[in-house]
């Protein structure tokens, strides 16, 4: 008897081994598929979760693959089926909807966690949804009552969010696991009482249905748009910022400063990217990871030379990244629009606002900081005539290389002279800027002149400012490659937009008033008022872009005014050899007798037709220096460049 029993519990303690291995290996394989280092969140809410802004080029470049979606909806057009994991990119709710506070929530997340932890979102959102349209025993009667508006986005869950939310859940846990839910809902339960209970309710049954512990998976409502106070549901972020009484593990994400559209509803693209960057976060900081900041400055950086004394900030790194800072504490939003390229700016909790570019093409580039929509100049730059009216200039700093428009001890140093005259031709008082050589000062020489026009929306200090005109010269001289010379640099009516009209070579209409002035005023006076060569062997004239136009339309057509002339990235399009300026291209012998010498010159970037301009120019037996600025585009170290180029030819 005792033998069998021994037996028996023999028996029973090898069933009872296998069966603990076999729940072992069980436990092993299912460990080895769930990736603790993936880690998952539930989004869900109405339209600023479903999303309300067209996402814009910058939404959809950048995305880490790190950061990933289990579509809730299939959407064939991206190739996107439900439940299987693809890339996030916008839209993340269902196909036709906008940018979300996801995707930017997402992106914080993989920017400041480890490269090893992957990012997963499941999101549920629809449009005007109430918080009953979540709760798992008020959704049936919910969705017999919904609008006929909604009926089609219920469809989509098959009439029931929750279960979908819940069932993908299920499903992304064998894969990663579950740190915490997004909530952005409320607009459409404005002043109702016992909201916060109902969003707890939601809140319970997810832990309970997904077997969540809530000191793990905290909530993030996030509040509505506040539109300068004016928002349609602003009453609604009482409510939510109380929430935290009610349901003690979520957080509350502030909207302060998050624009919005004009429906003061929905947020706009800028106003979703900053709420999601606050989303991820406090995600980041309950998850106890350091958030960097989004305005880190390297310790290499140093302040822009174009920046006003007394300011830290403009600053470039050694990357050409440039890193702004402006003070608007009553802001919505601050964008910063640079290179074509505009960026939004972040806010702190004293209103300073901050922005770092990508790393930005060496040379002078205009800025303009956007608030509320409006274009303004960074107090803290120098500001400089460009694009029909002042605007901020950064200067991204060249090598050695670029010592030719910087001042040098060994180069004697010429003068920028403002002055102002009155032109008959247009009856009214003009201002000019005249630079004069070192050696003007001494003696009673007489010199050559230069007539040197700027471009489109520029004005007549452009050449100085931004060009550094006067520093090229005077190395050129110093260094024996150009002869002294004056320059003048007038505004040639161009400051204003263009507004239309025909501007064919020799029949321009824009900025043509300027012609009758140079030919009968400007030369006139500067001839009076300086001492200069008055012959045209001793003039020349030269432009940049529109300016490059107007020297072929005043020089071509007054020949027997200038010998010398010069186009830099000239705006001449469509020009006929055979017929334009009476013809005088058809005439080889005669242009080259009387034209010293014609320079054309581009950037290597820049698609202005120059150099087809100059094939065409040489095939007629026309005489043309041609240079092109290697790197550059339609821009001032372009011009620079090219004005160095040309000006050691003039006058020998």
């Amino acid at each position: 008897m005792q033998h069998n029993q021994n037996l028996l519990s023999t028996t029973m303690n090898m069933k009872q081994k296998i069966l603990l291995l076999t729940v072992c290996l069980c436990a092993t394989l299912t460990t080895y598929a769930q990736d603790p280092n993936f880690y998952i969140f539930l989004c869900f809410g109405q339209s600023n979760m479903e999303g309300a802004a067209q996402p814009e080029p910058q939404d959809l470049e950048g995305v880490s693959p790190r950061f990933l979606l289990m579509p809730a909806v299939d959407d064939p057009a991206r190739n996107r089926k439900m439940g299987e994991w693809c890339k996030a990119l916008p839209p993340l709710c269902r196909p036709n909807t906008g940018l979300t506070p996801v995707d930017y929530f997402g992106r914080t997340l993989t920017e400041n966690l480890p490269e090893n932890i992957r990012i997963g979102v499941i999101h549920v959102a629809i449009g005007g949804i109430r918080i009953e349209g979540f709760m798992p025993d008020e959704i049936s009667n919910y969705v017999k009552n919904a609008p006929g508006w909604m009926v089609g986005m219920l469809k989509a869950y098959n009439d029931n969010p929750y279960e979908r939310l819940v069932s993908l859940a299920k499903k992304a846990q064998k894969d990663g696991i579950i740190k915490g839910i997004l909530m952005h809902q409320g607009e459409s339960n404005t002043g109702e009482p016992d909201w916060a209970n109902k969003v707890q309710n939601v809140y319970d049954h997810l832990l309970g249905d997904l077997q969540l512990k809530p000191e793990e998976v905290p909530l993030l409502a996030g509040e509505v748009v506040q539109a300068n106070g004016q928002g349609q549901c602003i009453a609604m972020n009482k409510q939510i910022d109380e929430l935290p009484k009610t349901l003690h593990t979520s957080q509350v994400i502030s909207s302060t400063g998050c624009s919005n559209g004009p429906d003061k509803l929905h947020f706009d693209a800028a106003g979703y990217r900053e709420l999601g960057r606050r989303y991820g976060e406090k995600m980041l900081e309950l998850m106890g990871y350091h958030v960097r900041s989004p305005f880190t400055v390297p310790e290499d950086a140093f302040t822009a030379e174009t920046t006003v004394p007394g300011n830290e900030f403009p600053k470039i790194d050694k990357e050409h990244r440039a890193y702004f800072r402006v003070v608007a504490p009553t802001a919505n939003s601050v964008i910063l629009d640079i290179c074509g390229k505009k960026y939004d700016m972040r806010r702190d909790q004293q209103g300073v606002w901050c922005a770092v570019t990508d790393p930005l093409v060496v040379g002078f580039h205009y800025y303009f900081i956007n608030i509320g929509g409006m274009n303004v100049i960074d107090p803290a730059t120098e500001t400089f005539f460009g694009c029909n009216r002042e605007a901020g200039g950064i200067e991204i700093p060249e090598g050695d290389e670029g010592n030719y428009y910087r001042p040098q001890l060994g180069a004697a140093q010429g003068q920028v002279r403002s002055i102002y005259y009155y032109a008959q031709s247009t009856q009214e008082w003009r201002h000019a800027m005249v630079y004069t050589p070192a050696e003007y000062e001494k003696g009673k020489k007489r010199y050559p002149v230069l007539y040197l026009q700027h471009g489109m929306g520029e004005d007549e200090t452009g050449w100085s400012k931004q060009g550094h005109m006067q520093h090229i010269m005077d190395n050129l001289i110093a260094s024996g490659e150009a002869k002294p010379m004056i320059v003048v640099m007038e505004s040639g009516d161009v400051k204003a937009p263009f507004r239309g009209g025909d501007n064919r070579q020799g029949f321009s209409e824009y900025g043509a008033s300027f012609y009758k002035v140079m030919t009968n005023d400007l030369i006139s006076t500067i001839d009076s008022k300086f001492r200069t060569l008055t012959d045209r062997d001793h003039r020349a004239m030269a432009g940049l872009s529109w300016g490059g136009h107007q020297t072929f339309d005043i020089v071509l057509n007054n020949l027997d005014k200038f010998a010398w002339m010069g186009a830099f990235s000239g705006a001449i399009f469509g020009l006929d050899v055979k017929t334009a300026y009476n013809g005088i291209f058809t005439r080889p012998e005669e242009f080259n007798k009387k034209v010293h010498y014609l320079y054309l010159s581009c950037g290597s970037e820049e698609n202005f037709g120059t150099e087809a301009l100059v094939k065409n120019l040489r095939d007629a037996g026309i005489k043309t220096d041609f240079y092109v600025s290697p790197g550059t585009h339609h821009e001032w170290l372009t011009w620079r460049r090219c004005f160095r180029q040309f000006v050691p030819h003039l006058f020998k």
